[in-house]
């Protein structure tokens, strides 16, 4: 469970839903490239990507200067962003310290440099209302005896199940680890969060130690849930990882902007602005916040490209932030596919990604609607129509909108409702004729490893005993297309594979192959999460409420994340 140690304080990070995360530390200098060699992966592991030994990587300090570091020119990025609160590497899993400490290993004792960034961030910070954090890597530590990750020691298992002597470790911990959280908090003033990161090795107590230690020099101060063992403030989702469903508590998710955390001077895959704005607002609608990355280069600059996107990004909230400040996450069960919802207390915010022309069509809001308004200029009004179906309990909401869309990635209408939200708890067919199925809505069956992610996507579906069931309204009889989605999250086709399955609703069936057979991963700027592969058409023979089962005819064993589930899209065929 995650603690709290006085009445909220998690109340500025849920307001903030946005922030600013910094990957800066010495493998800037190299730039993903060593010896003449493009190092795969990202450019703050490079140190072990690379197998470059502690001594030599010790010899990237003497070229670090970073002169054309200016604290607030970074902050100023931030704020122009709609970024509430910024989190920096204090220490990665290099072990270099970027931040005067009494260990000798960091940028103030070890580089031509010779200035502490963090305490010109920290002032930066104050003057500008921005939150300042650090992230600060616990357990793995490439330099220092003891620290977990240490290529050299790897006997061949990976970073993940590397093992440590725990003697080792916990002096580790002591020595190095504990005083420099000690210094961080007590150094820079008041700090919003410590961002821990891959716990490996670490102990349950550990971690508690940790998080105490956090606690005692500034209460109010956060820990993230990478502190490990679930005894941190709030959760942490794996990188990149798009939430497929609302979830329970309070979560994050940290992002690139790029391919890259730390800086790749050949890294030219730049998400697009509509691609940001989209993921900020289905954040947001699952009640998750946002940490976007920026990796500076080795003199000090954040890459042009990373500015433009988040400018326009800010200016997108500077219009549309009410949308997203503050907000909780939608009260419907589902999403839709015209775009997202985020809600307040009498308001619903409509985010509408797909412009459907003149008309908006919404079906199971129960609420009386008191009125409608654009947030592109916040005066234009929509008229709204609601009608209700006694017969068949329907819902319908009706918008009239431009015929243009007022912005060119996602406009928000917002809605203002009487009393709290009330919606069709099951999934429901819309009136354009899509039903969406998401996993955290379906029953799970035949197998007691089946379970649900913390992102809403189904989990050790690796046997063919396995079931998801799900509950539906449909308006009438019909023909439907049959669409699986499958999380790409690990990034990996390995990991995702592809699954010969069957989906039955009634006595009608379809059967297909999903999976990463449907990835498209040449597209520039593609960084899509989730895997749409069809599986045909069904027939469904009446309106009404009907049961749709999906099984597995066959799973791929040699796909170890197993039949990774996000939900199914069936679309009526006229």
């Amino acid at each position: 469970m995650m603690t709290q140690q006085n009445a909220d304080p998690l109340a500025w990070w849920r307001e903030a839903r946005f922030g600013m995360f910094i990957h800066w530390g010495v493998y800037a200098v190299p730039a993903g490239e060593w010896q003449g060699e493009r190092i795969p992966s990202l450019g703050e592991w490079i140190m072990r990507n690379a197998k470059i030994p502690i001594a030599e990587y010790e010899k990237l300090a003497e070229q670090f200067a970073p002169v054309k570091f200016d604290a607030e020119e970074w902050v100023a990025i931030a704020k122009e962003a709609g970024m509430k609160y910024l989190v920096i590497t204090s220490k990665h899993h290099d072990g270099f310290a970027m931040f005067k400490s009494a260990h000798p290993y960091n940028i103030v004792d070890a580089t031509p440099y010779r200035q502490d960034v963090m305490a010109a961030l920290a002032a930066a910070c104050a003057k500008a209302g921005i939150r300042l954090c650090f992230y600060y890597s616990q357990a793995q530590d490439w330099h220092a005896p003891g620290g977990a990750g240490h290529w050299e020691e790897d006997p061949g298992v990976g970073w993940w199940s590397q093992q440590v002597e725990p003697e080792r470790f916990a002096q580790y911990l002591e020595e190095k680890a504990k005083p420099q959280v000690r210094e961080l908090l007590t150094q820079y003033g008041p700090i919003g969060l410590i961002w821990f990161d891959t716990p490996v090795v670490i102990t349950r107590e550990q971690s508690t130690e940790l998080r105490d230690l956090v606690h005692s020099l500034q209460p109010e101060c956060l820990v993230s849930g990478r502190v490990g063992h679930d005894v941190g403030d709030y959760g942490s989702l794996g990188d990149n990882q798009h939430p497929a469903g609302p979830l329970q508590g309070d979560w994050e998710t940290p992002c690139t902007i790029n391919d890259t955390w730390g800086y790749k001077h050949y890294d030219e895959n730049w998400k697009s602005v509509d691609y940001l704005v989209k993921l900020l607002v289905n954040c947001a609608s699952k009640g998750v916040n946002y940490l976007l990355n920026v990796g500076p280069t080795a003199e000090g600059i954040i890459p042009a490209p990373s500015v433009e996107r988040l400018k326009a990004v800010g200016q997108w909230l500077k219009v549309n932030g009410e949308a997203i400040y503050g907000t909780r996450a939608t009260p419907f069960p589902y999403d839709f596919d015209w775009g997202r919802v985020t809600c307040k207390p009498g308001r619903l915010y409509l985010h509408v990604m797909k412009w459907p022309g003149k008309r908006l069509l919404v079906a199971g809001l129960r609420n009386r609607v008191l009125g409608a308004r654009l947030l592109t200029d916040g005066r234009t009004i929509v008229r709204c129509t609601q009608t209700h179906d006694a017969e068949s309990d329907y819902h319908l909401l009706e918008l009239s909108l431009p015929a243009e869309q007022p912005d060119p990635d996602v406009s928000v209408v917002a809605l203002d409702i009487e009393g709290e939200p009330q919606v069709e708890p099951l999934p429901l067919e819309q009136p354009e004729g899509s039903v969406l199925l998401p996993a955290h809505l379906a029953e799970l069956g035949g197998s007691a490893e089946l379970a649900i992610d913390r992102a809403g996507v189904v989990s050790g579906w690796k046997s063919e005993d396995g079931r998801l069931s799900w509950q539906l309204r449909i308006r009438q009889g019909g023909t439907f297309q049959v669409r699986v989605q499958t999380s790409m999250e690990h990034g990996n086709p390995k990991a995702l594979g592809n699954h010969e399955v069957c989906v039955t609703v009634a006595n009608a069936t379809t059967r297909g192959l999903v999976g990463c057979k449907d990835a498209v991963t040449d597209a520039p700027g593609d960084h899509g999460n989730f895997v749409e592969s069809s599986l045909g058409q069904i027939q469904i023979l009446s309106a009404g409420l009907h049961t749709l089962t999906l099984r597995a005819d066959r799973i791929d064993k040699e796909a170890w994340a197993g039949l990774a589930v996000a939900g199914i899209r069936l679309t009526r065929q006229h």
